[in-house]
Parts: structure tokens; C-alpha cells; sequence
């Protein structure tokens, strides 16, 4: 449980003529936790987990997985992977498992506890041509859990399924979280990582834009105070301890609080007890989405998300070769 299980400095993948698809990212996963990676399309995720899993050489930086250079075959072998996967479409769930088993020179006996592990036994001599995507899904885990790995990586497991899918999803992810294993989750789905993630990395053009648990990137929670006379509310929220800041929006007052756990009803009775007339308290706080998109931009991927080396975007590079013609 000591240490990392991955550790990425300064790392860069570039591409072709200059396009730069990660770029000098910082990355440490420690053993035991649930590592999720958020970004939009383009952003660099999945060149990164390839990168992870040896399937791509970093042009420069340090990437360790384990405790080893990554793509090492005695890496590997501690490894499990959903997203990578082909499944032959005419053979059975258990077949394809067996399969896959084989070529990783895993006992058959290991697929029929994997299959109990996602819930699959049932279903796993039926075609995999006739399974939901969620179950097609389950099989993906089953596949990336073959070799017991120590280091289990998914990608979007969680694509397409319809919210009782999501949930199941949701409770065996949770299920292997559970003994020690780490998980790195790349995901689009906002309520799977905060509910599932220890920690969070948010990467946008190839860099690391931020990193902390899903508390810390959704921020200091605010507490909005409806009282008269407003200015004077300002004035005496803002020498309140627990208080980080206080602004006017209108006649609506906007308290920033820090995290020693400051209450609204203690806000309230400092408030009265300096004169004020409170008529209304409610605490909000940012969503990890909204977090995200302040993070990211708003962007939602393409080609803008691939920085190029020149510093203009792809989508600049393309014009200005359209215009050349």
C-alpha cells in the first residue's frame, strides 16, 4: 500500500509534424486508490493510458507503473485493462474469456471466478453477438480481471449503459476497489468519479490542469444570506472566523467558507446578534462539473484539444495548409 503505482514527469507524446498529444504531464497514482482521469475528448487521456498499458512510447519524460519502466512485460503481468479488448462475436462470454485467458497463460479455472466476480455466470455460455452493451461491459472487467492484477485500468466503463447499468457498474467498481487493488477510472460520467474516485487528475491540452479529491476541485463551499441592511450583513460576515471572503451579488450576500466546518445557523446568530435582519441562508457548492468546465474552458474536445508546436492550434494549422492550396 506504500509507494506508486504510477509515476509520470514531465511526460510528452508528440505526433507527426509537431502535434503535441501530452505535454510534460505530472501524474502520481498511489497504491490502493481509485485514480480518476477527467478531460475532455482530445485532451490526452487516452494517449496517456495507452502509454500506461506499452502500447505507446513517450517521446520524452519519466513514466513508471509498479515500481518499473512501463511497458515491461513483468509490468504487464500485474496489469489489467478494460478498452483494449477485441471479443470474437460468434464465440460464448466464457469462451472469449478462455481464449484470452490462454494467450495470458492463465489457468481456466481463474475465468469462472471472474465471471461470478461480474456477475456474468449466468449468462457466460450464451454468444457474446446476443449481450446488452452492459453486459458486454461486465465482460470488459471480466477480461481486464483474468490475471488478478494489482493495477486495473478503465476506460469509460460506464459508455453507454442506461442508469441502471450505470449503477450496477457503479457497485462493482466499488466491489474491486475493496483489498488493496488500484484503479485508474478514465471517465466522462461526473457522478461515477466523485462517488468512486480517492483522487481526481484533470487534464486538458496535454497538461495537468489540476489534481486533489473531488472535494477540493468542486472548492470552498459558499453560503448565500438574504439580510437588511446588506453592505452592513458584508461587513460583519467578513471579520466572522471560517469566513474567507463576502461580496454583495445585488442584495444577496455570498460568503466564501473555508474548511473548519463553519455552520450556517452559526453565521446567522452572529449575524442577529449584531443587529441584522436574516431572512433567508442556503449553502451551495460548485458541481465537479462545473469545476470541470471552469477547469477545461468549457471545451468540449477535437481538434482545439491538441496543441501543436508552433503554438497555434490544429485547427489554425489546417486552415493555414487550405489556404496554401
Amino acid at each position: 500500500m506504500v509507494g506508486l503505482a504510477v509515476e509520470a514527469k514531465s511526460l510528452s507524446k508528440r505526433y507527426g509534424q509537431g502535434v503535441v498529444a501530452v505535454d510534460g504531464l505530472d501524474l502520481d497514482v498511489r497504491r490502493g486508490e481509485v485514480y480518476g482521469l477527467l478531460g475532455p475528448n482530445g485532451a490526452g487521456k487516452t494517449t496517456t493510458i495507452r502509454m500506461l498499458l506499452g502500447l505507446v512510447r513517450p517521446s520524452s519524460g519519466l513514466l513508471r507503473v509498479l515500481g518499473e519502466p512501463a511497458g515491461r512485460p513483468a509490468v504487464l503481468a500485474r496489469m489489467g485493462t478494460m478498452g483494449e479488448t477485441a471479443f470474437h462475436p460468434f464465440l460464448s462470454g466464457r469462451d472469449n474469456l478462455r481464449v484470452l485467458a490462454r494467450r495470458a497463460g492463465v489457468a481456466d479455472a481463474r475465468v469462472s471466478e471472474v465471471l461470478q466476480l461480474t456477475s456474468m455466470a449466468a449468462r457466460g455460455r450464451d454468444g457474446y453477438a446476443g449481450y446488452s452493451l452492459g453486459m458486454k461491459q461486465r465482460l470488459g472487467v471480466a477480461a481486464a480481471l483474468l490475471k488478478d492484477p494489482e493495477l486495473l485500468v478503465l476506460d469509460e466503463p460506464s459508455n453507454g449503459l442506461d442508469p441502471a447499468g450505470q449503477l450496477e457498474m457503479h457497485r462493482l467498481i466499488e466491489d474491486l476497489s475493496r483489498g488493496g487493488r488500484t484503479i485508474v477510472l478514465s471517465s466522462h460520467q461526473m457522478d461515477e468519479v466523485e462517488a468512486l474516485c480517492d483522487r481526481v487528475g484533470v487534464i486538458g491540452g496535454g497538461r495537468m490542469l489540476a489534481e486533489g479529491t473531488p472535494e477540493q476541485l468542486r472548492g470552498a463551499p459558499q453560503l448565500w444570506v438574504h439580510a437588511n441592511p446588506a453592505r452592513d450583513a458584508a461587513a460583519a460576515a467578513r471579520g466572522l472566523a471560517g469566513v474567507l471572503d463576502a461580496e454583495l451579488d445585488g442584495e444577496t450576500l455570498r460568503l466564501r467558507l473555508d474548511d473548519s466546518g463553519i455552520s450556517a445557523a452559526a453565521v446567522n446568530r452572529h449575524l442577529v446578534q449584531e443587529g441584522l435582519a436574516v431572512s433567508s441562508l442556503s449553502t451551495k457548492r460548485r458541481s465537479l462539473q462545473e469545476a470541470f468546465l471552469e477547469l477545461t474552458g468549457g471545451r468540449s474536445g477535437g481538434f482545439d484539444s491538441i496543441r501543436a508546436r508552433s503554438g497555434r492550434s490544429w485547427r489554425d494549422r489546417r486552415a493555414g495548409a487550405r489556404r496554401t492550396r
